[in-house]
């Protein structure tokens, strides 16, 4: 029971000492600053996932990519879902206006890969 408060104790002692090496704050505002540009999109595809299956968890996610255009961008995704012990994939396309990021549609298409 020592021995494992002991290794505690280090583990958040390493964890404060590599907070303050790498300039306190710095570091936070450095991890706010990797929010990738898709994550408010992906939010949106957990979520409308989500709805459209209430009955099934999400075990995966993956960013595709981007589909840039002059007036409409799709964001694509592929969520892994399992409902009743049966796994399956859904692709997510997000379509919205490129300049002010407006939601034009949601679209899923079930695969078995």
């Amino acid at each position: 029971m020592a021995l494992k408060i002991i290794r505690v104790l280090l583990v958040v002692g390493c964890m404060i000492f590599a907070v303050n090496a790498a300039g306190g704050d710095s570091a936070i505002l450095h991890a706010q600053q990797e929010i990738p540009s898709y994550a408010k999109w992906g939010s949106l595809a957990v979520r409308k996932t989500k709805e459209r299956y209430p009955d099934a968890a999400i075990v995966d996610y993956l960013h595709i990519g981007k589909e840039s255009g002059t007036k409409r961008s799709t964001e694509k995704f592929k969520l892994w879902l399992n409902r009743g012990g049966k796994e399956f994939g859904v692709f997510v396309d997000i379509e919205f206006e490129t300049d002010n990021e407006k939601l034009i549609d949601v679209k899923f298409r079930e695969t078995n890969r």
